[in-house]
Order: C-alpha cells, then structure tokens, then sequence
C-alpha cells in the first residue's frame, strides 16, 4: 500500500467530502508500515474496502412543527464495518450534518469500537434537524419521524445507534418508543437509554470519564498526576459535563466550559457547586454558556472563540466537536505550557494541530483512543440487555476503567517509538486495524 495514492484516490472519488477525507488521511500513513508486512492484506485489496463503508442509506424526514408548518430534513446511517460486531456508532443532530462528516465519524468509529476490545462493527447516523431552539414536542415529532425510517435499517443484532451531539436520553427515549410501537419489540437496538427502560449505569458520564482516565494513563508514563493541575475543557453537553466533573473528581481544576456562541474561563476554578449550574442551565433550562458569567460575575465570557489561548493551564481536553483546535491554537497551547491533550469529541484536532503538540513531544491521544469509554459503556448496555441484566454503578465503572487502561496499553505496545516518546496516533490505528484486518481475512471477500 501506498497511502499517498489510496488517499489521493479516494479524493477523487469523494472530492466534496473534505472531513472523510481528513479522516483516511489521518489514519492510512500511520498503519502503512504494519499493513505493507502482510502481502495477502494488499491481494484482497483489504485498505480500499476498509476506508468505503458497507452500506450508505439517506432518506427524507417530514415532520409537522408547533405551528403547523411541515418542515424537511435529511437523515443518514452509514454502516461502516461490521466484521467484529454488529454496527455501533451515535446518531447526530445537528445543522452541520453531512455525508462526508458522518462518513468520517463512522471510519473513526471502526476503529474506536476495535479498540475496545468488545464486538463491536462502526456506524454513525443523524439528521441536520437541530434540537436547539424547538420545543420538546417539535424534537419528539422529529425523532418519531426519524425513526419511522430508520428502524428498517437497525436492530440489536444489525445497527445499535446511540446519542451523540444534539442527541441525549430524551431524543433515544423518543426514538426508542418509536422502534417498540413499529416492531412490535423490545430489544437493546439502542443504548443511552433511560435507566427505567434498559439503559447502563454510568452511560451519561461514560465518555467524560473515559477520556479522563485515558489522560490519567498517560500522566503516569511521565510520573505526574491530575491533582492540582489547572484543565482547559471546551464544550458545556455531556462530555464536557463528565469531563469536568472526573477532572473535579481526581482534583484536577477545571477552568473554561463553551458552546457555539463562545466560552467562559473561570480565575477561581469550576468547582462541584458551579458545575451544579452548568449542568442545569444546559440540561434543563437549555440556555447558553454566557449565563454562567451572569450567575458568577469573577469569570469572563468571550464570545465567538474557543479557549485554547487562555494561559496558565496544564491540561486541555477537547470536548466539542471536530477541528476546534487549529495549529495556531496548538503553537499557544505549546507555547503556554500545556503539557497533555486528550480528545473527547471526535477529530476536535486538525492535522496541523497534531503535528505541533507530536513535534513538541507532549502527551497527546487522539479521540478514538481517548473517547471510547462512551461507545465502551454502550457495549456493556448491550450485554446487560442481552441478558436481562443490571449491573452496579461501581462494577460498570470499574469495567470501563479497564477497558481504558487496556486501550491505553495497546497503543503503548504500537505506538512507542525509538526515542521512548509514545505516538498515541500511530499506536491507535494500528491496534485498532490490525483486528479488523484479520478479522476481514478471516471472513473472505464479502
């Protein structure tokens, strides 16, 4: 394989989907070294059918607003791969969703659910209906129109969807209620459920709390530890919610929370009570980041920017969405003395941006390594439907506290280069393909 040319290849394939793109680019020269040693992976033509998803299904979603009006939008799944496990991957909503966006969320995801060590296939889906601004019976009308559509395509042993940005427990409670009116069933075909209908212990917090121990993991390499250290998290929904709150948990001090419309840093610290505010202005008032400078006058709010050049932290935690931090930002975070960066959204990094903290040598992880604790705790619901059993919050996180050190492991076993600096990137794509591949091998030409 030459990654170069399988890359330029799939560009001129797919010339208006930039983020796919960035994606396989991302991905293919990190494992080309590891792929070129099995001549029988290059006679099957294994990376062209790794990087084209199995299946691609679009369809229009018509639902009926609160005045009446019926309103249009797109809806997708892309199932990407599922040789190790039926599909897995999130349901997005959001205004920026597109083919190419969701292509590349699905690609990461193979990868990330590979890594797990669960059996686990990648997909991703969603909508460009954002929940923002609509009513809760606008968002229910839009989901069960959603699902009418989408359950054709899913199922507990096909595609098990989750949330992801616009879509927490209230929009999979929707979806779900709407699957078991048009099936007739009740099965695991979806995780982030209610805790009162088959949903986890620990799911909310899971990928907030994954990325943190994951960032743990590899503080210990350098012998240093979270206490104490100042955090710069971006983002104010769920991931970011948990991220803070691990963060608070292990006495980190988390600093800065954003949304869309911009970012407040707090000079005292996000402590318990103050998240407290955060978690029900976004949860249950809905309202916007802002307000927290309202509520707590010594912080600042900035708007239309991202956090990344504030100073005096140690830590940054990416927890919005992709390509939030730029090589400009990188070079101040460097420059600044941040010392790890670990991702809980997906791709929130562009490739300039990694070069920088890589040639810099700090500790970075890259999100399909670092925010597998959600999709993690998604398994673990699975396997708790599937046997009709609940598990304890403390046995749930205990297990994802394993998953993530064990992740954390491989990509130390792939990703350790001759100098002793750990190439989390490298080392999680190429423990995250090699099972796929073989698993690929295994199963023929299909």
């Amino acid at each position: 394989m030459n990654a170069a040319q399988v890359v330029e290849t799939l560009k001129q394939r797919f010339p208006n989907e930039p983020e796919y793109i960035q994606a396989v680019s991302q991905v293919l020269p990190t494992i080309e070294e590891e792929y070129n040693k099995h001549p029988e992976f290059e006679a099957a033509n294994l990376i062209e059918r790794l990087c084209i998803p199995d299946r691609i299904i679009q369809f229009r979603v018509s639902w009926v607003d609160d005045k009446g009006k019926v309103q249009t939008n797109m809806g997708y799944r892309v199932q990407h791969n599922n040789v190790i496990g039926p599909y897995k991957g999130g349901i997005r909503f959001h205004a920026s969703v597109n083919l190419g966006i969701l292509k590349f969320l699905a690609f990461e995801q193979t990868f990330k659910n590979s890594l797990t060590t669960l059996p686990m296939g990648g997909a991703k889906g969603g909508s460009d209906f954002s929940p923002r601004g609509k009513s809760a019976n606008e968002v229910m009308r839009f989901c069960q129109a959603f699902m009418t559509e989408l359950y054709r395509h899913v199922g507990a042993d096909e595609d098990v969807p989750a949330g992801d940005i616009g879509v927490g427990g209230r929009e999979v409670g929707y979806m779900f209620g709407m699957y078991k009116k048009l099936t007739h069933q009740f099965t695991g075909m979806l995780t982030g459920k209610g805790r009162e209908f088959g949903g986890s212990l620990i799911r909310p917090e899971a990928t907030g709390y994954g990325n943190v121990y994951f960032l743990c993991e590899m503080l210990k390499t350098r012998g240093i530890e979270l206490k104490g250290k100042k955090v710069l998290i971006s983002g104010a929904g769920n991931v970011a919610q948990y991220t803070a709150e691990k963060v608070l948990q292990l006495g980190g001090i988390p600093m800065t929370m954003s949304d869309s419309d911009g970012y407040i840093y707090d000079p005292d610290g996000i402590d318990r009570e103050k998240l407290d505010f955060i978690m029900e202005l976004k949860n249950i008032q809905r309202g916007r980041i802002k307000e927290y400078a309202d509520e707590y006058p010594t912080a600042k709010y900035v708007p239309g920017k991202k956090p990344w050049f504030e100073t005096g932290c140690e830590i940054a935690l990416p927890s919005a969405t992709q390509n939030e931090i730029n090589e400009e930002a990188a070079k101040a975070l460097v420059a600044n003395g941040v010392i790890a960066v670990s991702e809980g959204a997906n791709m929130p990094c562009t490739p300039d941006a990694i070069k920088v903290f890589q040639d810099a040598q700090i500790l970075y992880a890259p999100g399909k390594a670092a925010n597998a604790g959600g999709v993690s705790v998604s398994g673990l619901e699975m396997s708790q439907n599937s046997g009709r059993l609940s598990w304890s919050a403390e046995e749930v996180d205990n297990k994802l506290h394993w998953i993530m050190e064990n992740i954390h492991e491989n990509c130390v076993k792939y990703g350790t280069e001759e100098n002793g600096y750990i190439n989390y990137v490298k080392g999680a794509n190429v423990a995250g393909f090699m099972k796929v591949a073989k698993a690929m091998m295994a199963q023929g030409i299909v």
